[in-house]
């Protein structure tokens, strides 16, 4: 192995534990999991949650290092676009909540009576935007 590929390596190492530590202190200093927790009322899965985060990390890298893709019934893609979907929606929804940012950003712009209308702007956004996503970039 030559220099440059052991700089590479000492390179990509360091990159993955900056981006490592960066969403370890995101998930703790904001108490993201136990937040989900909390409002799923699922304390007895702890070690699930502790892995499943933790396993994601690492499987997720390690499939976007070898480009893998995977050809999979469309059933099966439902179910996991199902799943994927309520795990950001849970999470952003934790997240929210830890941060009380739909409350302050309601009284900012004096929507303070309306924040269905809100929270609704900002599922119909995420769903157009995903939808756009898939229907004009991954067709081309």
């Amino acid at each position: 192995m030559g220099i440059k590929s052991l700089f590479l390596a000492f390179i990509g190492f360091g990159g993955g534990i900056a981006v490592g530590s960066g969403v370890v202190a995101f998930l703790t200093v904001l108490g993201i999991i136990p937040r989900l927790m909390q409002l799923s009322k699922t304390y007895c899965f702890i070690r699930a949650y502790e892995w499943s985060v933790v396993l994601g990390a690492v499987i997720g890298g390690w499939l976007n290092l070898r480009n893998a893709s995977f050809h999979c019934s469309p059933m099966l893609l439902i179910a996991i676009g199902l799943f994927s979907g309520v795990f950001i929606g849970m999470l952003a929804a934790a997240l929210t909540e830890v941060l009380n940012v739909l409350p302050i950003l309601a009284k900012r712009i004096g929507f303070g009576e309306k924040l269905l209308v809100i929270i609704m702007a900002i599922v119909l956004g995420k769903v157009l935007g995903s939808l756009f996503h898939w229907i004009v970039y991954v067709n081309q």
